[in-house]
């Protein structure tokens, strides 16, 4: 039998984070989300047509291991506000739309931002609200560029992006391939090794 990779290493999963750092996580997500939609005087207008309808979001894909266990760590709902923006729903308040979003990983999300290209959405619920949100997906970008180069000018901003484009392609090109080479190779030892287990039981016995 092969010598597994990584023989001592374990990754244990993160402990449920507290309610505190959860609610300050859905609370950046949401000021975001409403910088985003800011950018867009249209997306506004289209979701003031929708005021008071609520969206959930889930996305356990790209939290640590350990903090998608339930479902308030899992799903963030929004509600659509008369102003077009968004606000984080009363507890317990009935979704009209779920947004599924279906990347594999954090890292993957982002290469895929930085690119300029839509996020993996599946969405189901109400048909009218589902047509603005699917319109928002295609139409609406966070300007990354933009907002650092308020920060730090237009030279620096544009010379940042571009390393931050070139890390996520090196990351898309060369690291996650060898990841997931070495996810599978552990998989496989693992199997032989239960295989393995097995067969010695059934030997004694």
């Amino acid at each position: 039998m092969d010598t597994p990779p990584f023989p001592r290493l374990r990754l244990p999963a993160l402990p449920p984070p507290p309610p505190w750092l959860l609610a300050e996580l859905r609370n950046r997500v949401v000021l975001l989300l409403n910088h985003v939609l800011q950018q867009e005087p249209e997306a506004q207008q289209r979701l003031r047509r929708q005021a008071g309808k609520c969206i959930t979001v889930r996305a356990p894909a790209l939290l640590p291991p350990g903090w998608a266990a339930g479902a308030e760590g899992e799903a963030l709902t929004l509600q659509v506000t008369s102003a077009g923006l968004l606000a984080e729903a009363a507890p317990g308040q009935a979704a009209d739309l779920t947004l599924s979003l279906q990347a594999d990983s954090a890292t993957a999300l982002a290469q895929r931002l930085l690119a300029g290209q839509r996020p993996p959405v599946a969405i189901a619920g109400d048909v009218q609200l589902a047509a603005e949100v699917a319109w928002l997906i295609d139409h609406v970008r966070w300007d990354v560029e933009e907002d650092l180069a308020r920060l730090v000018g237009d030279a620096a901003a544009h010379t940042l992006a571009g390393w931050a484009r070139a890390l996520a392609e090196a990351l898309r090109t060369h690291v996650l391939p060898r990841a997931r080479t070495l996810a599978g190779r552990a998989a496989a030892w693992r199997g032989a090794a239960k295989e393995e287990r097995a067969a010695g039981d059934g030997a004694a016995a």
